[in-house]
């Protein structure tokens, strides 16, 4: 028998979802679960999943380790520019993914964005909801293409929000229940 037997007990590859390989890519990395104080109450669930669908909570932005993403404030003031607003939703979104990743196990499982729900925390005057909430929508299609990430959605401007977040966000996805 030979001494050097490494081939025979290879450690098993661990396979990278087609949508992880993509946020790698791109620098992307998903956050931890979002850090909460013991007096903060959290939705009933961060995700709902019934049948093939998987129903999203409303998500802000958040930093790598899972607190809040800075700046807070209303977009359109001198708190919050339409850029940083932007960015904020795609922090938002790579919030939702990794809500997805930790409920569905898989980030591939999704087969269909399908609603988008985005509320961007607005100075008074401010109308360009819609290009803060383009933050989200572009990076869901760029990850996830044109044919599985083409959504409807919402994009309205509030008085508030918690925290002071600049924009949350929530959403509907189709998933599949085969590739389980």
């Amino acid at each position: 028998m030979s001494k050097n037997n490494s081939n025979n007990h290879m450690p098993a590859k661990k396979v990278q979802s087609k949508v992880e390989e993509k946020l790698k890519a791109l620098n992307l990395s998903l956050p931890e679960p979002i850090k909460s104080s013991p007096d903060m109450k959290m939705p009933p669930s961060w995700i709902r999943v019934r049948g093939n669908r998987a129903f999203i909570s409303g998500h802000g932005p958040q930093n790598p380790d899972g607190s809040f993403a800075s700046p807070l404030g209303k977009v359109g003031s001198d708190d919050v520019t339409l850029e940083q607003g932007y960015q904020a939703a795609r922090l938002a979104t790579l919030s939702i993914l990794g809500t997805l990743k930790r409920g569905l196990g898989n980030l591939d499982r999704v087969s269909a964005w399908l609603m988008v729900n985005g509320f961007v925390n607005v100075a008074p005057g401010f109308t360009q909801t819609t290009a803060v909430i383009n933050g989200c929508s572009e990076l869901i299609l760029e990850i996830y293409g044109q044919d599985i990430g083409q959504h409807a959605r919402t994009a309205m401007g509030v008085a508030t929000t918690p925290f002071g977040l600049p924009v949350v966000i929530a959403a509907e996805v189709e998933i599949d229940n085969n590739s389980i």
